[in-house]
């Protein structure tokens, strides 16, 4: 069986994981661009002031204003570009740092239910898989710089 289907994953592969990469990519665009708008975010009225109330309050960051607004451009511009293939190493790693911030923030409660961790854990994870692996075959960069 595992012959038979050999050629399926080999031309399947290479697809899955464009998928994968862009599919993560717009998923933090939209957690991105409500910030960077001042648009509601499911149940968040202001997306970006309670970014900055966590980076503030909750993490105790100076400049959490202008943190704010680093992650907001990182998740709406770079999950963009990390969907396009762009920079895709780069912006990867960076989200999973992102998400290791996010679980420091909330790791003291560990909510398993209702917004818990476990959405940045696996975010996070996926974003260490892709900055390991790079943009993959259907990835702009691989277009632009052949032998990256």
């Amino acid at each position: 069986m595992r012959v038979r289907l050999a050629p399926f994953f080999a031309l399947g592969e290479p697809l899955a994981y464009a998928v994968l990469r862009i599919g993560y990519g717009l998923t933090l665009v939209t957690h991105g661009l409500p910030k960077l708008f001042g648009l509601p975010h499911g149940s968040m009225a202001d997306p970006m002031g309670g970014s900055v109330r966590l980076i503030g309050t909750v993490l105790d960051l100076p400049f959490a204003p202008q943190i704010g607004v680093a992650v907001a451009l990182l998740e709406g511009v770079g999950g963009l570009l990390l969907a396009l293939g762009l920079a895709t190493r780069l912006l990867a790693a960076a989200f999973a740092l992102q998400m290791v911030g996010i679980c420091l923030a909330l790791g003291p409660t560990y909510p398993w239910i209702d917004r818990g961790i476990e959405y940045p854990i696996i975010l996070g994870l996926v974003g260490l898989a892709i900055a390991m692996r790079g943009g993959g075959r259907f990835a702009i960069e691989q277009r632009l710089f052949p032998s990256a």
